[in-house]
């Protein structure tokens, strides 16, 4: 049901209320609009995360937090449980996890989310969530020096990515194992991922992907 949809409902449920004296639906009025309310919330938060990460990448000036954007993504978590939506529920928490990870730089906040999300998005088959808590986990084994974990972490969401069709995010991946590759000394294996990953970026016309992977490949 779209937000429209879930609004219209409430109105219609309010009506009821106030013409027919029939005040049962109002508790279902509050759940639709709940869901409405998470629903945005998820989605404001990811602009928010989005400007951060322009600004980390563009911005001459060093990016800031914005301190609403954990409040929102920890808003959908609230809601989506309430709501019993555990796909939602593995969707925001996953975002709280990234927020952690990549804002705050604190993976011993971030890891336990991240691996609730993928936990929680294994149980309801949400591959594309499970995709992206699985590439976090990696950047974080990859942080902290534990390369084969890291590996297996990020090639197993490259494997997702793949089989739901999410190129760029494959690609976006390979930049990650062309790091560990190099990191354990496999140059060979390193440059043929990057070439892969170019391949990938420039079909997918993710041109900030491919930057990544010239950057990485300017590393080897």
């Amino acid at each position: 049901m779209s937000a429209d949809e879930r609004v219209d409902r409430a109105r219609l449920l309010y009506q009821r209320a106030i013409f027919d004296g029939d005040a049962s639906g109002l508790t279902l009025a509050d759940r639709e609009l709940d869901a409405v309310e998470a629903d945005l919330s998820l989605a404001r938060g990811r602009i928010i995360h989005g400007r951060f990460l322009d600004q980390r990448s563009n911005g001459p000036e060093q990016p800031t937090e914005d301190p609403g954007e954990l409040a929102l993504f920890e808003r959908a978590v609230q809601l989506y449980q309430s709501l019993g939506d555990v796909p939602g529920e593995a969707e925001s928490l996953f975002w709280v996890g990234c927020l952690h990870q990549v804002v705050r730089r604190d993976d011993d906040a971030a890891v336990p989310v991240l691996e609730r999300s993928c936990e929680l998005a294994a149980q309801v088959g949400d591959k594309a969530t499970m995709s992206d808590a699985l590439r976090h986990l990696g950047i974080a084994e990859h942080a902290a020096g534990r390369l084969d974990t890291a590996r297996e972490r990020l090639e197993e969401s490259v494997r997702i990515r793949r089989e739901i069709g999410l190129m760029p995010g494959v690609a976006a991946n390979m930049v990650g194992l062309v790091y560990i590759a190099a990191g354990q000394g496999r140059r060979d294996e390193a440059l043929a991922l990057a070439d892969e990953a170019a391949v990938i970026a420039e079909a997918s016309g993710a041109h900030a992907i491919l930057r990544q992977v010239e950057e990485a490949r300017s590393q080897l």
